[in-house]
């Protein structure tokens, strides 16, 4: 009896790892070894209507339309490559801020980035930065902002000795170098003069971080330096722009104020710009458990305190006149992070998380759940975006898998592309191809050049069960 009893359960088993991979054959469509490219989904009449931008991991900067066809391509990378708001450089359409030389750097990953520059629609560098850099490179990566004034915002590296990381405590002779990479802000004037900086190093006492968390970071700086992405991974910096917060009177989300992300240190901050102080912070500590798709019914219920969030991307507060403007919209990738690393839940699933600033509680949220399909099939653990759309909509870049996707406020996905264009990257010496995309950015059709041809053609979802490949 005992062996007929464990011959069911095995074979129950079995039946049930078939059944997964199954669900993940059909619900993640980057996870296949062969899976369709292009538009999957596209409902016109749901969806807001307008072009995508994005830097493909092939090194070029794509602008599409919805039916995926390639209107415009520009030859080099961004981090990210974004089309520039007409408003801000006097009405010009069709501009784009890239990358455009690289600089060897054995140190690789944030190091790497020679000159940075605004290209017209023509390709035609109109502007650039990078000789005049402190050590005569741009080092800019992961964000960069065109203000109103005219200059430019841009994230960059800074190679120093941290105080408190690199040096205290620490023998910088036995790391085996005299600094580590940093992560600071300038501000840029179209000359090329630097008119304003943050270091985030010298702040590190208003991230939040506990003794225990500290103490790790020094002990993963010590261990592992450099590290090519930074310390701290900071991968998002916004102006935050008009909001309804300030003009209610808070002046911590003064518009000229600075809102960016560690990734590695699962923290959120505002930076009061005219005194280069943090003046509101999300993280790095959650309170309750670590987020756990099993407490369905809990986990779904908002508005509700922020829990566990962890490796995530693109915090930035709602624009003026999109639904849910003033609130704070991110990706939150449930990656590996934290210091010390946060416990994370047993089905990996990302969140896209709306929140209300003040209050600090989840007022809307989305994972794979809400379109009716397992957590597992929404995952970026690194990289990816969410950008909220005038119709309500909001645009998401589940950037691991190259996978860009429009979805109704109740979680319907109303159009669905994935990126065909694939990059090498290599993992412990090993090369891989991977259409891996950093960030998406939705582009109104006048911000482009009148006569930019666009198509909107509805592409209904096949059914997965029955369709094959020729």
């Amino acid at each position: 009896m005992q062996n007929h009893w464990r011959d069911r359960s095995c074979l129950a088993l079995v039946f049930m790892t078939v059944v997964l991979f199954a669900l993940l054959e059909i619900t993640a469509p980057g996870a296949p070894r062969v899976y369709p490219t292009g538009v999957t989904i596209y409902d016109p009449a749901r969806a807001y209507n307008c072009f995508i931008s994005f830097s493909g991991p092939d090194g070029n900067t794509h602008l599409i339309d919805m039916n995926g066809n390639e209107v415009h391509r520009w030859p080099h990378p961004g981090a990210p490559g974004e089309v520039i708001d007409p408003k801000l450089i006097g009405g010009s359409r069709g501009h784009v801020l890239l990358q455009l030389t690289d600089t060897p750097d054995p140190r690789g990953g944030i190091f790497t980035n020679g000159t940075v520059g605004e290209l017209d629609w023509d390709g035609i560098v109109v502007w650039q930065w990078g000789a005049q850099a402190p050590g005569g490179a741009a080092r800019q990566n992961h964000d960069w902002a065109r203000l109103a004034n005219g200059n430019t915002l841009l994230l960059v590296t800074v190679p120093r000795a941290v105080p408190g990381l690199s040096t205290k405590g620490l023998s910088t002779k036995s790391l085996g170098l005299k600094e580590i990479g940093d992560q600071a802000i300038y501000e840029v004037s179209p000359d090329g003069n630097i008119v304003w900086k943050w270091l985030a190093g010298d702040h590190l006492k208003e991230f939040g971080f506990s003794s225990a968390g500290m103490r790790y970071l020094r002990e993963r700086v010590k261990r592992n330096p450099p590290e090519p992405w930074g310390y701290l991974e900071i991968n998002d910096m916004q102006v935050l722009g008009p909001n309804r917060w300030f003009d209610a009177g808070d002046q911590r989300f003064h518009p000229d104020n600075i809102i960016v992300d560690a990734r590695k240190g699962n923290v959120v901050l505002i930076i009061d710009k005219s005194h280069s102080k943090v003046v509101w912070r999300l993280g790095p500590d959650f309170p309750g458990s670590e987020y756990s798709p099993d407490q369905r019914i809990q986990n779904q219920r908002v508005p509700r305190p922020v829990d566990q969030i962890s490796g995530q991307h693109d915090a930035h507060l709602i624009p003026q006149g999109l639904p849910g403007a003033g609130n704070l919209l991110l990706f939150d990738d449930q990656g590996g992070a934290g210091f010390p690393p946060a416990a994370l839940g047993i089905y990996a699933g990302s969140r896209v998380l709306e929140i209300d600033p003040v209050t600090k509680e989840i007022v809307w949220q989305y994972t794979g759940e809400n379109s009716g399909r397992p957590t597992w099939s929404f995952f970026s653990s690194f990289v990816s975006s969410a950008r909220r759309l005038p119709n309500g909509n909001t645009l998401i870049d589940e950037g691991m898998t190259g996978r860009l996707f429009q979805i109704t406020r109740e979680g319907d996905i109303v159009w669905e592309y994935l990126v065909p264009y694939l990059g090498v990257s290599k993992l412990a010496g090993k090369a891989f191809a991977n259409p891996l995309t950093y960030r998406a950015q939705p582009v109104p059709y006048d911000w482009v050049p009148d006569g930019t041809p666009h198509s909107e053609k509805a592409v209904k979802e096949a059914e997965v069960t029955t369709f094959r490949v020729p």
